[in-house]
Order: structure tokens, then C-alpha cells, then sequence
């Protein structure tokens, strides 16, 4: 008997040989008898409300399928955590590129001309565009005060440390938006027909969640619609929850038209209307020993959900665990939430929340060490948890590097970090 030892070995990947030949069949590969091609005609402004819609001269009109709210036969929204965000736009609009018509036609180069034939009036409305305004309130855009969700975490007693610290130190810090960029673009194809229902073909992660949207969008049962994961090109959470859009789109004029119908976004409509890793604002308060120890201190985490809820609240979650990063704090208060803005829906991305509040603790703490005078290593390997105080952030035991050039080498880290500005980028 051959014993065959996986750990170590080269395994082969099972769809390498057909990515490699080009044998793999991706979204645009894809075609169906009778195929339509559909495009989505979007919002120009941040916030507004639509008074009219004019079919511009130039194109014969009744060459095309044209899907508006109004052609929804469920619920006009993309089903997730809340059902807030709607599918089409009907009566207004809160972020730019947020979808309004759907246009399809059998000639993909006609869709251009069509889509730029077709002209929105509004009625503009203040817009919100940055945390700092959302969080004055001057305008609410979401719910009584724009906030999707808030969380508190709270150990010891932080109100009685600050007496104790030979150190106080404060930093803001913050990060931006930011694209996923997988080298295919979002994708669909939907197919009708009363008697078998809806099928759906993708490049998305989550087949799940886009089949419980479209039961709800399409007011199907759950028997009547199938989705299919296809070669996905990329997606680093991009393609999560985003494509229950597209596939909305895609299911609205198939059913509408009677036929198949593909929706394939070029690289400007993917970077401009999907959803982007979330922008955050995060706020250091430590009480630091004589020796660089951390005493306790105060965190607050927020970030731009933008204008609808999608998945900010487990973002925001998964950020307020990670943000005090893994060291040891014996008292500890942690503040989060969440926050409407008048910019297309941020949504998942690797690392869901945790790198916008590990950056900002990890530059806090490099700030540290410039306060106390320690070496950015020494000061992470003074607040390391131990054994004999591993309960408070971890219930298994690390080895660690027992020489500084050991712990240098897994920290990925050296001195020279202590020059760099630590108010963020």
C-alpha cells in the first residue's frame, strides 16, 4: 500500500489545466439562443428626488426592453440584513450610479447610444459625504440619526486608569475607500420561462445570497429559482454581495423580454457603481506605563456604510474585535458604528472591517513607542498576552520569538517605522 503525504507535496488544482489552456468558461464566454444584451442607466447626482425621465430622439425605442420600478412583480429591494436598498430607483435617488432603468437590446454596441439617449431630471437634495458630516446631523439621510449600527465593549474599569499612566497618548488615524480590482468584471445571465422558473449564471461568491434576493425581488419560491456559480475571475469580496444586483437586473428584463439576457459591466461602470471597502475614522485614547506598557484606554471605530445598510453592521463587527489588535488591555472601552453617506453602498473586502482598525492600532502603536522611547519592537513585545493573562484576547498559546532579531523577523517590522508620521494617512 502506498501512503501518499499531502503536506508538503504539489497538489494539483482541479480547474488549473482548463484556466491555463483557456479552456474555462467565464460569464462572457457564455451565450444562449436569442440572447439580449442589458445595460443599467444610473443616477448622476448624490441625492435627489426624480421628476422626470426623457427617452431622448436618435433611437428607435421599440428596439429596446425597458425595465423601471414599476416592473417589479416583489419587493423593491436587495434582500440581505435590511431591506433597504432598492433594486431600481423610483422615486429617489441617494448615491450616484445608484440604478433607475434598465434598458436590453440584441446588439451590445447599440447599449451605449441608448443609455446616454436617456436624460433625468431632478430635484437635488443636501448630500452627505464625509463621516464627519453624517455625524453632525445637519441632514439624516437614514433612519432618525444615520447611524446602521453602533456597538460598545467594555472590560475593567478605564475611568480609573488614566490617574495611574505615566503616558497619555492620543492618535486619529484613517483609511480610505477601496477597490477590490479582480480582473473580471461583474457578470450575469438570466434565463425565464414560467413553467421552470428563473436561472441565473454568475461570477459571484455567494450563490446563496443572491437566490434569497431574488425569491424577494421576483416573488418566486425558492424551488423556482436556480443559481449558478460559474469560473469567477477574482472577487476578494466584491463579487459577495453585489452580484444579487446585477442578477436582479439580469432577472427583470428576461423576465420582461421573454429571453435570455447577459449583463457584463466594463471596467469604468464596475470601479464607479460596486461596492468598495469601507472608509474609516478611528480614534486612540491609551493610558501607557513608564516602560510602554498598555494600561487601558479608549477606542472609537467608525466607518462610511455609505448610502444604504448592505453588510456594514458585520463589517463593523468584525472591525470593533480586532481594534485593539492582539495585545493585552486590562481595561478596555471599545466604541463603534456605522454611518450613512451619500456614496454608492460600501460592502465587503478581505479582511471585512479588521485592517481599517488594526492599521490605525498598529500606527498607534508605533506612536507609543516614540512617546516612551522604546523601540516600536520592544513595545508590541511588552504588551504581547501571556499565559497567565491570555483570557482577555486569546485562548491558545503562541510561541513567540525569544530574541529581539527573532521577534523583528515575525513582525515584519523594524525601528526605522517609528519615523513615520502616526496622524494617519
Amino acid at each position: 500500500m502506498t501512503v501518499r503525504h499531502i503536506i508538503g507535496a504539489s497538489v494539483p488544482r482541479k480547474e488549473g489545466w482548463d484556466k491555463v489552456t483557456g479552456a474555462a468558461r467565464y460569464v462572457d464566454d457564455m451565450a444562449l439562443p436569442g440572447m439580449l444584451h442589458g445595460a443599467t442607466v444610473r443616477s448622476t447626482i448624490a441625492r435627489g428626488k426624480i421628476k422626470q425621465i426623457h427617452f431622448g430622439p436618435g433611437v428607435d425605442w421599440n428596439e429596446y426592453v425597458v425595465v423601471s420600478a414599476k416592473d417589479i412583480p416583489g419587493k423593491n429591494c436587495i434582500a440581505l440584513i435590511l431591506d433597504d436598498q432598492p433594486c431600481l430607483a423610483s422615486e429617489f435617488v441617494n448615491h450616484p450610479e445608484e440604478p433607475i432603468l434598465l434598458l436590453a437590446h440584441p446588439d451590445r454596441p447599440k447599449l451605449r447610444k441608448a443609455v446616454e439617449a436617456v436624460s433625468i431630471e431632478y430635484d437635488p437634495l443636501p448630500a452627505l459625504h464625509t463621516i464627519e458630516e453624517s455625524e453632525r446631523q445637519s441632514t439624516i439621510i437614514w433612519g432618525s440619526d444615520n447611524t446602521f449600527k453602533t456597538f460598545l465593549v467594555e472590560k475593567g474599569d478605564v475611568d480609573a486608569v488614566w490617574k495611574e499612566a505615566a503616558h497619555i497618548v492620543e492618535g486619529e488615524y484613517f483609511t480610505g475607500a477601496q477597490e477590490q480590482l479582480y480582473i473580471e468584471n461583474n457578470g450575469v445571465i438570466a434565463a425565464f420561462d414560467p413553467k421552470n422558473g428563473l436561472t441565473v449564471w454568475g461570477s459571484l461568491q455567494c450563490p446563496y445570497y443572491v437566490h434569497k434576493a431574488l425569491m424577494t425581488l421576483l416573488a418566486l419560491p425558492e424551488d423556482k429559482v436556480r443559481v449558478v456559480q460559474m469560473e469567477t475571475g477574482g472577487a476578494f469580496g466584491g463579487k459577495e454581495e453585489y452580484p444579487s444586483m446585477i442578477a436582479g437586473h439580469a432577472a427583470l428584463l428576461a423576465m420582461k423580454s421573454g429571453r435570455p439576457v447577459k449583463i457584463v459591466y466594463d471596467r469604468m461602470e464596475d470601479m464607479a457603481a460596486t461596492t468598495k471597502r469601507h472608509p474609516s475614522r478611528t480614534r486612540h485614547r491609551t493610558a501607557v506605563s513608564k516602560d510602554g506598557r498598555i494600561l487601558g484606554g479608549e477606542i472609537e471605530f467608525t466607518i462610511d456604510g455609505g448610502a444604504y445598510a448592505t453588510l456594514s453592521s458585520v463589517v463593523l463587527s468584525r472591525g470593533t474585535i480586532h481594534a485593539g489588535g492582539p495585545y493585552y488591555w486590562p481595561n478596555v472601552r471599545i466604541r463603534t458604528k456605522a454611518v450613512a453617506t451619500n456614496a454608492p453602498p460600501h460592502g465587503a473586502f478581505r479582511g471585512f472591517g479588521a485592517p481599517q482598525s488594526l492599521f490605525a492600532m498598529e500606527r498607534h502603536m508605533d506612536r507609543i513607542a516614540q512617546v516612551v522611547r522604546i523601540s516600536p519592537v520592544e513595545v508590541r513585545r511588552r504588551n504581547f498576552p501571556t499565559m497567565s493573562r491570555r483570557k482577555s484576547v486569546l485562548r491558545t498559546k503562541i510561541k513567540l520569538g525569544r530574541t529581539e532579531k527573532e521577534l523583528e523577523s515575525r513582525l515584519f517590522c523594524t525601528a526605522q517605522v517609528s519615523r513615520v508620521p502616526a496622524n494617519g494617512i
